[in-house]
């Protein structure tokens, strides 16, 4: 009983990734998402897309890492990834999941810290994959939705190019090579600058 007691706890804990906003609006809709929503889009959109991967990828460990891969902004909050790339901004993110993660019976949490240093290392077939797919949707907001957090937060076509054509295409080569049309295609019609 005292284990499932701190499963629900985790649980009831986990509910507050609803609250944390993000810097894009889902396609069609006038506010932005949360964190909760990124998390389902993007584990919805691995499993669609897991036959395109550079590697074979176990897709349940895929979609454990995506699960759990913004948790930590429960504590730390949620920064535009163009920013993100920080030291101090994935300590604090670590921190927040360590809280979170001691919620749950002994042991059960380090496994999942694990799963998140792998994704964040990105050197396995499973992280380079999870963090390729971790970029299509805000990518595909702002291509839906005229650019809004490119432009509300001034973001140039390189930095939008650099960072994900070097993410999306090492985990994959093809999806990449779509989205680089698409993207190109937005630079034509003014939307990324």
């Amino acid at each position: 009983m005292k284990e499932i007691t701190q499963i629900l706890d985790f649980i009831v804990e986990i509910e507050k990734l609803k609250s944390v906003i993000r810097n894009t609006r889902p396609v069609g809709l006038d506010r932005y998402e949360n964190s909760a929503e990124h998390s389902w889009h993007v584990c919805l959109s691995a499993l669609m897309l897991k036959d395109y991967a550079n590697e074979p990828v176990d897709i349940n460990r895929v979609i454990k890492m995506l699960l759990i891969h913004d948790l930590g902004e429960i504590d730390a909050g949620d920064t535009i990834i163009y920013a993100s790339e920080t030291a101090e901004n994935k300590q604090n993110e670590e921190a927040g999941l360590k809280r979170i993660f001691d919620l749950l019976p002994d042991g059960i949490g380090e496994g999942y810290l694990s799963l998140w240093h792998e994704f964040e290392a990105g050197e396995t077939a499973e992280s380079k994959y999870a963090k390729a797919i971790d970029r299509v949707p805000p990518l595909l907001h702002n291509l839906h939705g005229n650019g809004h957090s490119w432009e509300k937060h001034n973001i140039p076509k390189e930095k939008v190019f650099s960072l994900n054509g070097r993410r999306i295409s090492d985990g994959s080569q093809q999806l990449w090579e779509t989205l680089e049309v698409k993207l190109q295609q937005a630079v034509i019609d003014g939307l990324l600058k």
